[in-house]
């Protein structure tokens, strides 16, 4: 018996047919696994399998003459494969891989306990569309995560349900225990968030038209359209199996548009719809991983933001300037809120200075008048002495 291991995780056991069988005999090959877990009868002498080589791996083969399974099998001859080398708790944990899009895949892992953080990990991964083994060159961090992405696009054909990429993580140096990862290429699919191409609303009813991710069919895919309302600040989330454009009066009705109609909608308010998506099981046998949700799009009242905007920016401006009047008119806004207090005596003072002020100048005009009338009373004496008979 023997076992030999290709490419990264597939397991190929030989063996060859018991001595002395009787030429009468039609030899049938009766082999399972641990736990008598696939159980198989065939004429080959040998059996192949994918499997995470991460535990040792037994088959057992036993040799029959017919294809009954309780017609006597012969002993059964147990073959194992060896554990991996190195310590089991230096080997990476959860160690996971999605395919995104359909266009690459992403692998993330978290070191051992028993690491140094200085560790160089190494990502070897291995499809039947490929001639050799490949190293994954795009190692990155995220936090405490460690992972590693590679273009998955080139398969040999569309039809990949029996295809699946083989994963092994190591390190450089050969110090931590390899770990294996099986990825079934059925499963862990991520698509991309669809494009919202068009809200509308015709006869009373909310219209909501998007392109699917590229890549896949539309009958592989399942919907959830979230719509949310600025009046009654809800969020409805419909889940849709099946949509598809069916009134050809659509405009935008093009092949791969998807449309569905959202009931219950208010017109007058601000509607804001978003959706996402996931693979079904009518093609994929995951359909847990939900795209990110796709770009927002509004429909309604207020739909346009440039107003909100506007008072966004033109808020710190009015504001700014209302400070700089403030600073400027500061000291005679001070004036008109604190008047200062009247000063009693310099009003008196003023008062009694006007008085004064008169009082020298009638005191003046009468001195100029007394002046006056002396000077005249002097002319009239000197001329009447000069008229006086000598």
């Amino acid at each position: 018996r023997y076992v030999s291991v290709e490419n990264l995780c597939t397991v190929i056991w030989t063996w060859d047919p018991p001595e002395g069988a009787s030429p009468n005999c039609t030899l049938r090959y009766f082999s399972h696994f641990d736990n008598k877990q696939d159980k198989k009868i065939a004429p080959e002498t040998h059996r192949s399998k994918e499997v995470p080589l991460n535990e040792r791996i037994c088959l057992q083969v036993g040799s029959q003459c017919s294809t009954n399974e309780s017609d006597n099998p012969s002993i059964l001859v147990e073959k194992c494969t060896p554990p991996p080398e190195g310590d089991p708790e230096s080997a990476v944990t959860e160690l996971q891989c999605v395919w995104h899009n359909l266009s690459y895949m992403k692998c993330t892992w978290l070191p051992g306990r028993k690491t140094s953080p200085d560790t160089n990990y190494t990502l070897y991964y291995w499809h039947s569309s490929l001639g050799k083994i490949l190293q994954c060159e795009d190692i990155y961090r995220e936090g405490q995560h460690i992972g590693c992405s590679f273009a998955l696009t080139n398969l040999k054909d569309s039809s990949f349900e029996q295809h699946s990429v083989q994963i092994v993580v190591k390190d450089n140096a050969g110090k931590i225990r390899p770990s294996f990862n099986i990825v079934p290429l059925t499963s862990h699919v991520k698509p991309d968030p669809p494009h919202i191409k068009r809200l509308f609303f015709q006869n009373g009813n909310l219209y909501v038209q998007w392109t699917n991710p590229q890549n896949f069919y539309s009958r592989c895919l399942s919907y959830q359209v979230e719509v949310n309302n600025s009046q009654t600040e809800t969020s409805d989330i419909f889940y849709v199996e099946e949509a598809k454009c069916q009134n050809s009066e659509f405009e935008g009705n093009l092949e791969g548009t998807i449309c569905f109609m959202v009931p219950g909608v208010l017109p007058d308010t601000l509607n804001t719809v978003r959706i996402r998506v996931r693979t079904n099981k009518l093609c994929y046998e995951d359909d847990k991983l939900w795209s990110n949700w796709s770009q927002a799009m509004s429909i309604g009242e207020n739909t346009d933001p440039t107003f909100y905007v506007s008072m966004l920016l033109a808020t710190p401006v009015i504001v700014a300037g209302a400070i700089i009047v403030l600073l400027l008119y500061l000291k005679r806004l001070k004036i008109i809120i604190f008047p200062p207090i009247p000063d009693p005596g310099k009003i008196f003072k003023e008062m009694f200075g006007d008085q004064n002020d008169d009082t020298l100048h009638w005191k003046k005009y009468d001195i100029y008048e007394k002046q006056t009338k002396e000077e005249t009373d002097s002319v009239v004496l000197i001329e009447n002495l000069k008229r006086a008979p000598q």
